[in-house]
């Protein structure tokens, strides 16, 4: 299993589209750009086949500090999920 990164992504879609390298990394930026911005706008994004990008609501617990063992409240917050859509699982399978 191989790990690629944004470039890798970057140089593939413009492999596959037929854009420059320059209008490839514009297209993979803004379309990250725009999902991120919705997202912190509360807002869920459905690429259907894909899979859904949302936000979910993580509540207040109380943890441990594994060098102390003392006990510490871990405050609630906002965290990103993404769910794969079937066509995704089956290209994975």
């Amino acid at each position: 299993m191989a790990l690629i990164g944004k470039d890798d992504l970057v140089r593939d879609v413009a492999e596959r589209s037929g854009l420059s390298g320059a209008d490839a990394k514009r297209a993979v930026d803004a379309t990250l750009k725009a999902i991120e911005e919705q997202m912190s706008s509360g807002n869920e994004v459905r690429l259907t086949g894909f899979g859904k990008f949302s936000v979910s609501h993580r509540e207040a617990r109380t943890g441990r500090n594994p060098q102390t063992g003392e006990t510490m409240q871990i405050a609630a917050k906002k965290v990103p999920r993404f769910s794969a859509g079937a066509e995704l699982k089956k290209a994975v399978e």
